[in-house]
């Protein structure tokens, strides 16, 4: 399938797995979803991720993560879009429910969370936001 938005598509999936509590979710792999994920292991939102081939296409197999039966993402939005593309500087990058969510940013030095990207000075791309 083509799809226009691939981290839109990839956090869709997400959002919808976890709305009827599944435990694991696949979606197509790719280097920048799989740095997104990254952030979002390191940030402990999913338990973890793996590759899976299945027909000779390599896919993400997500473990998603709950917490006393409630899902860890509560809320999970794209702001750049393929159409409106959300650049910010250092000095203005979002803080996402006054820091208790976190910003992913797409940054010179890689894909990041907001919190590593204003330790590092650098500005960016941001991705979406995860809280």
């Amino acid at each position: 399938m083509n799809v226009n938005d691939p981290i839109g598509d990839m956090l869709t999936r997400i959002r919808n797995a976890q709305m009827r509590f599944k435990s694991t979710v696949r979606t197509p792999a790719s280097k920048l979803r799989g740095r997104v994920l990254e952030v979002l292991v390191a940030e402990g939102y999913i338990r973890g991720y793996e590759t899976v081939t299945v027909d000779n296409h390599a896919e993400f197999e997500i473990s998603l993560k709950y917490f006393d039966g409630m899902p860890a993402i509560k809320e999970i939005k794209r702001v750049s879009k393929p159409g409106r593309r959300v650049y910010s500087p250092v000095e203005t990058l979002p803080s996402v429910r006054q820091g208790l969510g976190v910003a992913i940013v797409s940054t010179s030095k890689g894909v990041m969370s907001d919190a590593q990207a204003r330790a590092d000075k650098v500005g960016g791309e941001v991705l979406c936001t995860v809280f």
